[in-house]
């Protein structure tokens, strides 16, 4: 990628859904060359802009979960959990045969068909470990590995602040069907969107403009950290003093390095994935950046092998 391309892939880390009219006047390009490489991109398969739904504001709650199979049960496996809708960011880890994952649950039901039900039963599965995501310091939109712009730059691009909000709400069907359709492009033009849902061009950003406003909706850009030459990811359990857990979790998300970090239920309390250049810059982060934080008592880390889902589809 060129310095063009970066700027494009952090304009849209900041807002996916950025005219390419804003973006061309902060890079200082036309509104045509911003189109052209963010198309050209798009169909190398190099990035993507997917709507998110804000789970907490439906009821949802988020698990990490770990996986153990036989070695040659782990792809099968890792390829069924990337088929759910309730699944994201599906890695095989080590050797082959752990596999990691993000899974969302609607509730008790869901949460005890998927954890205590089908996986322990599936053949093959040495153990499963879950564990409750508590809390975000960081989330995949926020890693500062694609930052390039200027503060002054990335403050033309930022979008309207989120109204806060206590409790679950309930969607109609036509906030489903139009979150559906942003799920699968983020991008997509408000034409395809009133044809997805029935609604007029006009309501249809309304209603965009409203759910992203009231912070159940956001817009996550989806690029592999290897097109942008960090070719060596890695997930890391920590263990740190409960008074501490809190404090290292918001000094991970000031790290570069980090792209998600969470506080956890289980054995160890914070959980996070790094992007790094190679193994030798990995090395260099685990034993200088995290080894400085003297809160942290215990740490484990598992080189991601294989990616096999970044971000999820919608469960609504």
């Amino acid at each position: 990628m060129d310095t063009v391309d970066r700027g494009l892939v952090h304009a849209l880390q900041i807002d996916g859904r950025a005219a390419f009219r804003a973006i061309a006047d902060v890079l200082g390009v036309s509104e045509n060359t911003v189109a052209r490489r963010y198309r050209r991109l798009r169909g190398q398969g190099v990035l993507r802009v997917a709507g998110l739904v804000n789970g907490a504001r439906l009821g949802h709650t988020q698990w990490t979960i770990r996986l153990r199979c036989a070695p040659d049960a782990a792809m099968p496996v890792a390829k069924a959990l990337a088929a759910r809708d309730d699944t994201s960011f599906v890695y095989l880890l080590s050797g082959g045969t752990e596999i990691s994952c993000t899974v969302r649950t609607r509730g008790t039901r869901d949460q005890d068909a998927l954890l205590l039900d089908k996986l322990p039963r599936t053949s093959r599965v040495v153990s499963v470990s879950a564990h409750l995501l508590l809390r975000n310091f960081v989330l995949p939109d926020g890693w500062q590995g694609l930052a390039c712009l200027s503060p002054e730059q990335a403050d033309r691009l930022r979008p309207p602040p989120v109204e806060a909000g206590d409790g679950p709400i309930d969607l109609d069907e036509g906030d489903k069907a139009l979150l559906r359709a942003v799920n699968l492009d983020g991008r997509a033009p408000y034409a395809e969107l009133a044809a997805a849902t029935g609604w007029s061009e006009t309501t249809v950003k309304r209603r965009l403009y409203a759910l992203r406003g009231q912070g159940i909706l956001s817009y996550q850009l989806d690029v592999p950290p290897s097109a942008l030459g960090f070719g060596t990811e890695a997930r890391l359990w920590i263990a740190a003093p409960p008074a501490k857990a809190v404090e290292v979790g918001a000094e991970l998300a000031r790290h570069p390095e980090i792209a998600f970090a969470a506080l956890t239920t289980g054995p160890t309390n914070l959980v996070a994935a790094l992007n790094c250049r190679d193994p030798l810059d990995l090395g260099r982060y685990l034993t200088e950046r995290l080894a400085a934080l003297e809160a942290v008592t215990t740490m484990e880390t598992a080189p991601i092998i294989r990616t096999v889902k970044r971000g999820g589809r919608l469960l609504l």
